[in-house]
């Protein structure tokens, strides 16, 4: 979670919008106290998933606790209606050797209104989903991470966002294979995809 986080949830409570978000390092008292209380209160409602698919296994506990006077008693008070934990299992099998790997993770989420394990866990399969197209296709494949653009780089950021949109809109193979192919063709083809004709 941002520095500004407060802000956030202060704009989401200002329109009206449902926020959860997941706690990250850079906020270690406000996650160490989310640890604790999980770790001694009993949960408002609990789910259980289980995935599996192309040699993985993958399972997840999720629970949802209330806010307890620890917090209540901080600046968060204003923000916090609900704490989620999941617990997540996860299971690979090597096709090549045919053994499994494990790794166990639990993260952290809060919410700025009351939610159920199940909503929870719709929102944070969303959020993965958008994390694992977008975000990971405008780093890798846009190589925007690898950009050394200091002036004016909201612009070049929006420039990217726009040719981003336009390939997926138009999407025929991979992201990088409708690039190169983009760039192979000069300024008509990019044009046409946006049903624009040179004069």
């Amino acid at each position: 979670m941002p520095c500004t986080a407060k802000k956030l949830f202060e704009v989401a409570a200002a329109a009206i919008v449902t926020l959860i978000v997941q706690l990250k390092d850079n906020q270690p008292t406000l996650r160490q106290t989310i640890q604790e209380t999980c770790a001694t209160t009993v949960p408002r409602g609990s789910d259980r998933i289980r995935n599996k698919g192309r040699n993985r296994d993958e399972r997840r506990i999720v629970a949802i606790f209330e806010p307890i006077s620890a917090l209540l008693d901080t600046d968060w008070r204003r923000h916090l209606a609900a704490i989620t934990r999941v617990e997540r299992e996860v299971f690979t099998r090597n096709s090549s050797t045919g053994r499994w790997r494990h790794s166990a993770e639990t993260t952290f989420y809060v919410a700025n209104t009351k939610i159920t394990a199940t909503r929870a866990v719709q929102d944070i399969r969303a959020h993965w989903a958008i994390k694992t197209t977008s975000h990971y296709c405008r780093d890798v494949t846009m190589g925007e991470d690898e950009s050394r653009i200091r002036p004016n780089r909201g612009v070049f950021a929006r420039m990217r966002s726009f040719a981003f949109n336009i390939l997926m809109t138009n999407r025929s193979e991979t992201l990088r294979q409708d690039r190169y192919r983009a760039a192979l063709g000069g300024i008509q083809p990019l044009l046409n995809l946006l049903e624009i004709r040179q004069c």
